[in-house]
């Protein structure tokens, strides 16, 4: 895997890159609020919902498809809310017979309704959040977290959880190198190996060792880090100030999104 598989910045300078980060998270905040907030059902506010990000996407200059990709790592997640289709009382729709268990599963109107809402919520909460990643580079995200008052253990822990997965794919990256390099090829360029136990033997003690490796190496980061005058939180030389701007955005979009949420309860 490349390392830069891993950085979710898309590099531009469209209008939403250059909005304050603060505003652009609690932006962000607000739209996946109101997305979760959104009644069983409300179909046209989650088109509304889906409009008003593609628009923002646009603005932005980030290809959707890019987005859309990177948004479908979420589903298998959602997926797992399948259940609510067979326990929420309702119309049946479909009755499903599982002859090894026993079991006979009903369908609802009520759970099919449930369920897509919580696609659908989740869809767009995701998708949001992988705009907001793209157009804001990780130290500003942790800056704007600590700038709308998140407690700075919580920042930090968010800071050590994202650098030090590329201290892991490193130390995996190097394993696997070491690995390959001691590894004898048979005909044809057949890999040697053992069994299905043998193999699965080696890899439990490759996930061992690399857990080792990268406890030794988080430790020398550590001391590398407070040798240069980390004290617990991330410092910035710089305090930018929320431009007038920047607040207009925000209101606007805070407005558009309390529009969307009154329609969702009263007309859709």
């Amino acid at each position: 895997m490349h390392i830069n598989v891993l950085d979710q910045f898309h590099n531009g300078d469209s209008p939403i890159h250059r909005l304050d980060p603060r505003v652009k998270l609690l932006g962000a905040l607000a739209f996946i609020l109101t997305a979760a907030l959104t009644p069983d059902g409300a179909w046209l506010a989650f088109v509304a919902l889906a409009v008003l990000w593609l628009a923002l996407v646009l603005m932005a200059d980030v290809p959707p498809g890019l987005l859309l990709r990177r948004g479908l790592v979420a589903l298998p997640f959602a997926a797992a809310a399948v259940t609510v289709l067979f326990t929420l009382p309702g119309q049946a729709l479909l009755t499903v017979h599982v002859p090894v268990f026993g079991w006979q599963l009903t369908i609802s109107d009520a759970g099919v309704v449930r369920f897509v809402t919580i696609m659908l919520k989740s869809g767009v909460s995701v998708l949001m959040a992988t705009l907001l990643a793209a157009t804001t580079t990780f130290p500003d995200l942790l800056r704007a977290m600590r700038g709308i008052g998140i407690p700075k253990v919580l920042v930090g822990t968010i800071g050590f959880m994202y650098r030090y997965i590329f201290v892991l794919v490193d130390e995996v990256q190097t394993m696997l190198r070491a690995r390959d390099a001691r590894s004898a090829a048979g005909p044809a360029g057949q890999r040697a190996g053992g069994t299905v136990f043998w193999r699965a033997r080696i890899v439990g003690g490759m996930v061992g060792s690399l857990f080792v490796r990268s406890l030794a190496r988080s430790e020398r980061v550590y001391q590398a880090m407070a040798s240069r005058g980390y004290a617990g939180e991330l410092r910035w030389l710089d305090k930018p100030k929320v431009k007038s701007m920047d607040i207009v955005w925000l209101a606007v979009m805070v407005l558009v999104l309390l529009m969307i949420q009154l329609w969702a309860r009263l007309v859709a």
